[in-house]
C-alpha cells in the first residue's frame, strides 16, 4: 500500500496555476487520543447545551457561507451557483439535524412491561467521518452534526482533493466545542485506515466508492463487528421515460443531472431507459438541452458546467469518447485543455445511444460510474422492460420516471430497486428534508439526511424491580 505524502498543494482545477495553500497531514495518534480524551465528557453533557453549541455553530457557519462558497469553488472546481447552495445548506442542515436530536434521542417508556423500564439511545464514543471532494463540506457535515448532537466526538477525514476548504470549516467551528470533540484529520487513505480500524473508533461514516467501501466494511465486519459502519457509495443513475411523458421536461432534467457538479455526485443521472416508440421525440428535446451546459470557469455566476476535479478524471472520462460495437454518438463529448485562457481539466458532455438493451448490459460501462458527464441513451419495449434492464445493474440510489399517469409511476416504484425515486424531478433532487440513502452498490441501509442520528447511537434498555430504588 502506497504511504500518504507528508504535505500536498492543491490546484484549483480550472485554473492549474493556482495553487492553493500548503496541507500537512495529521498524526492519526493525536487526533485519537483528543477524542478518546473528550469522548465522556461530550457524552455527559445533556442534549440542550449540545444543541445550544451547535446553534453557535449554526451562525458562524451563517456569517462564513460566501467565504465557504468561494472556497468549494476555488479547489474543487464546482461552480459558484452549486457552492453557494451547498454552502447554505450547512445552515440548514443544523436545524433538521437539531429536530431529528429531539425526536429519536428521547427515552421512550413502554407501558407493557412487567417491570418499570426504559429504551434509551446512548453515545457510542469517537467518530470518524470520510468525505468525499463532490459536496466536501455538505456530505462530512450531515453525520457530523448528527453524531454531535448523539455525543459522539468526531473526526473529519475529508478527501485531500478538498482539505484547504474542510480546514476552514474546521477552524470556523472546532473551537466552539470542547477540546477533542470535534477535529480534522488531514491525509489519505493510510491515515483513513488507521483511524477506521483502531478500536477506539466506534463509528466510521465513509462516502466514495463501492471498491472502497465495500472492502472496508467486509475488513471492519471481520475485525471489529461492534463498530458501526455507514456507507455512501456511487450510482448508475436512471431516467425512465414512458411514452406519456412530457419530454421537454424530461429532457431538461436529464441533461441538469447529467451536468451538475460536471457529472461528479453519486446521484447523477448516467443513463436514459426511454419507450423505443418515443425515442426520436425524447431525441429532439435532448440534444439543445445540453446547450447550456457549456465548459466554462467556475467563478463566474453564467456557467453550469465546471471542469473535472483531476486529470485522472479526464482520462476515465475519455474512455467514453472511444467507438463501442452497439453504440453511436448523438454528443461526441470532447477535452478541452484550456477555457477562456486558463489551462484545466474542461471536458464536454458525451451522449452516446445504445442499439438494444442486450449489447449495453454487455458491455462494462454498463456496471461501473464514469463521474463525470457521460450519458447513455437505451430504448426498451415497455415498462416490464425497463424494469428489467434498470434492476440488471446493481446500484440502486436514484431513479426519475418521466410519466403523466399515477398508475404507471406506483408500478415502477413498487418494482424497481432503488432507494430514492422521483416522478417528473431531476435525480439529483435531493432535499436535506428527506432521508438519503441507496441499495446493493450504492449502500448499507444506513440512510443519510434526514434521521441519520438513529446510526449515531447505541440503544440501552434499562429494567428495575419495583419499588425498590428511591
Amino acid at each position: 500500500m502506497a504511504t500518504d505524502p507528508t504535505s500536498w498543494r492543491n490546484a484549483n482545477p480550472g485554473d492549474l496555476s493556482d495553487l492553493l495553500p500548503k496541507i500537512s497531514a495529521t498524526h492519526g495518534e493525536t487526533v485519537l487520543a483528543a477524542a478518546t480524551a473528550a469522548a465522556a465528557g461530550w457524552a455527559d453533557t445533556p442534549l440542550p447545551e449540545r444543541i445550544q453549541l451547535l446553534q453557535s455553530a449554526q451562525k458562524i457557519l451563517h456569517a462564513h457561507q460566501e467565504e465557504l462558497a468561494q472556497g468549494i469553488c476555488r479547489e474543487i472546481g464546482k461552480p459558484i451557483t452549486e457552492s453557494r447552495s451547498e454552502a447554505r445548506a450547512l445552515v440548514t442542515k443544523i436545524d433538521f439535524a437539531i429536530g431529528d436530536a429531539e425526536r429519536f434521542l428521547a427515552e421512550e417508556i413502554p407501558t407493557d412491561c412487567p417491570q418499570p423500564s426504559r429504551i434509551r439511545l446512548r453515545p457510542r464514543g469517537p467518530t470518524l467521518v470520510v468525505g468525499p471532494f463532490n459536496f466536501p463540506l455538505h456530505l462530512s457535515h450531515g453525520p457530523a452534526t448528527a453524531h454531535l448532537l448523539a455525543g459522539n466526538p468526531v473526526i473529519l477525514k475529508p478527501s485531500p482533493l478538498a482539505a484547504n476548504v474542510c480546514a476552514r470549516y474546521a477552524q470556523l467551528i472546532s473551537p466552539i466545542f470542547p477540546p477533542g470533540v470535534f477535529q480534522v484529520a488531514q491525509g489519505g487513505a493510510t491515515l483513513a485506515r488507521t483511524i477506521a480500524f483502531d478500536r477506539r473508533v466506534r463509528s466510521v461514516v465513509f462516502t466514495g466508492s463501492f471498491p472502497a467501501g465495500h472492502a472496508l466494511l467486509a475488513e471492519l465486519s471481520a475485525l471489529d463487528p461492534a463498530k458501526d459502519v455507514a456507507l455512501e457509495l456511487g450510482g448508475k443513475n436512471a431516467a425512465l421515460v414512458l411514452r406519456d411523458a412530457d419530454f421537454f421536461r424530461a429532457a431538461n432534467s436529464i441533461a441538469e443531472a447529467a451536468c451538475l457538479t460536471a457529472g461528479q455526485r453519486c446521484n447523477a443521472t448516467a443513463r436514459v431507459l426511454v419507450e423505443a416508440s418515443v425515442l426520436s421525440a425524447l431525441l429532439r428535446d435532448l440534444v439543445p438541452a445540453f446547450g447550456p451546459y457549456q465548459p466554462g470557469w467556475p467563478a463566474d455566476d453564467t456557467t453550469k458546467l465546471g471542469p473535472l476535479i483531476t486529470a485522472a478524471s479526464v482520462d476515465r472520462f475519455r474512455t467514453a469518447l472511444t467507438p463501442v460495437p452497439g453504440a453511436s454518438f448523438i454528443l461526441p463529448g470532447a477535452t478541452h485543455e484550456q477555457v477562456g485562457g486558463r489551462r484545466g481539466y474542461y471536458v464536454e458532455p458525451c451522449v452516446r445511444i445504445w442499439s438494444d438493451v442486450a449489447a449495453y448490459l454487455a458491455h462494462p460501462s454498463s456496471q461501473q460510474e464514469f463521474f463525470s458527464p457521460v450519458l447513455e441513451v437505451i430504448s426498451v419495449d415497455g415498462p416490464e422492460a425497463m424494469i428489467a434492464a434498470h434492476n440488471a445493474v446493481p446500484f440502486g440510489l436514484s431513479a426519475s420516471v418521466f410519466t403523466a399517469s399515477r398508475k404507471s409511476f406506483e408500478h415502477l416504484a413498487d418494482h424497481l430497486q432503488v432507494a430514492n425515486i422521483y416522478a417528473n424531478l431531476p435525480t439529483t433532487f435531493a432535499p436535506s428534508a428527506l432521508p438519503f440513502g441507496g441499495w446493493g452498490d450504492s449502500g448499507n441501509h444506513h440512510p443519510g439526511g434526514r434521521g441519520f442520528i438513529r446510526f449515531a447511537t447505541a440503544e440501552q434498555v434499562v429494567q428495575e424491580a419495583r419499588d425498590t430504588l428511591s
